[in-house]
């Protein structure tokens, strides 16, 4: 019950609350009445301490990336791409949205990203819906590609003791496939959205769009730089058994400095990039999984959990950690499955994860990003319809997950683990 209260709260925000606000008091309360014991609380907390200290750097280095004008230079780049087609911009936003989504994780690509593509399809006359879409879908189909795109990829990174450049060597196949299937069906569903002459399109659109194309955007080098330099350290930091946080604080430290001597920012201003409430949110979530966890839930799921790495166990492993992520949300799920998949090896954990990423496409609950999306979707004055949103994750969901997992069992067998 506590757990539904938390997750309902997270959906609903009441009164525009932070998510922490119940979720903090029910950890308490877990606490408090001995549905966890204190040392189970304080392992989670140090299981989830380096995660959540990496997701606070990474929101503070997508942020100061903004700030430096990577993104406005993203919306350049879209707007002369696509020279004004819709079909073309598509594939500039999937593939834009696909490397932020992977590099600089998938927050970037919901909160920071979003808005420039609106902004983009507003100048070019297009009709806004298979762009915008296109953010929420592959902020979580395209989190699959390294450990640190996403805050479930850190936990079965941890857990999977691949290093840094393996653990992308397996999920590659896989990301490559999915991102290239949900963007085939987007290509069929959109269809009439994508058409040259569709009403959406304007001539004062194009106009403004050929305005757009020649409005000349400095490329920020020295943001895109220190992105180069904190994924490079990614991978030194894994060779040497280092938390990868320590890399994207080094990244974000750099561009704060930066920020700072020039007046662009203030301390106060990168304190709340870091989203606090958020992280206590993840924190007390964590708790509160574990609580059920404890109290039954990996008793009643582990029968149902495959111990081998064949096609058919890793297939039925991701179509469970999918159905669990949309009941649950896909941070819980993950949660309760890596702990049970955890013993069969990187195989089936890397299944768990093409689960509870591609998965969460299908509800808006699935993902906190794709709740997040919805937010800022609204406060651009555009609706998005539940049964248009559920039809496109039924056909984009499987459509995605099966030849993933097919992928990432062809990984397995031709390079190992």
């Amino acid at each position: 019950m506590l757990l539904v209260a938390v997750l309902a709260g997270a959906v609903v925000r009441p009164f525009g609350l932070p998510e922490a606000t119940v979720a903090v008091p029910a950890a308490g309360l877990v606490l408090a009445t001995g549905a966890i014991s204190l040392d189970h609380a304080r392992a989670e907390a140090e299981l989830l301490g380096p995660v959540v200290g990496f997701l606070a750097a990474v929101l503070v280095l997508a942020k100061l990336c903004d700030d430096e004008g990577l993104f406005q230079a993203c919306g350049a780049w879209l707007a002369r791409t696509s020279r004004g087609r819709p079909q073309r911009l598509l594939a500039a936003d999937f593939l834009l949205a696909s490397v932020i989504t992977a590099v600089l994780s998938l927050d970037a690509t919901v909160v920071l990203l979003t808005p420039v593509v609106f902004a983009t399809v507003g100048r070019l006359g297009a009709r806004p819906k298979p762009h915008v879409y296109a953010c929420a879908h592959l902020s979580n189909t395209a989190s699959l590609l390294l450990p640190v795109s996403n805050l479930t990829n850190l936990l079965a990174f941890t857990a999977s003791s691949l290093s840094f450049p393996r653990f992308a060597l397996l999920m590659g196949p896989a990301w490559t496939v999915a991102v290239a299937a949900e963007y085939l069906v987007f290509r069929r569903f959109f269809a009439d959205d994508l058409l040259d002459g569709s009403p959406g399109r304007s001539r004062a659109g194009t106009k403004a769009g050929a305005e757009t194309e020649a409005e000349p955007v400095d490329t920020p080098v020295f943001a895109l730089a220190t992105v180069a330099c904190t994924l490079a350290g990614f991978v030194v930091a894994s060779a040497l058994g280092v938390e990868p946080a320590w890399a994207a604080f080094a990244g974000a430290l750099v561009l704060a400095g930066r920020a700072l001597v020039r007046g662009r920012t203030t301390p106060l201003a990168v304190a709340r990039a870091t989203s606090l409430p958020f992280l206590a949110f993840v924190l007390a979530l964590g708790i509160v999984v574990r609580a059920v966890v404890d109290n039954g839930l990996s008793d009643a799921l582990g029968h149902l959990v495959p111990h081998s790495a064949t096609l058919p166990a890793l297939l039925g492993l991701a179509v469970l950690a999918a159905a669990l992520a949309n009941l649950i949300n896909n941070l819980p799920a993950v949660l309760v499955l890596l702990p049970l998949a955890a013993p069969a090896g990187p195989g089936p954990i890397l299944a768990v994860l093409l689960g509870v990423n591609i998965g969460p496409n299908l509800t808006y609950a699935g993902s906190l990003a794709t709740l997040l999306w919805r937010r800022i979707v609204h406060r651009h004055a555009h609706t998005v319809d539940l049964g248009e949103f559920t039809r496109l994750g039924l056909l984009t969901v499987p459509a995605t997950l099966i030849p993933a997992v097919a992928a990432l069992w062809v990984s397995l067998s031709v390079f190992g683990t």
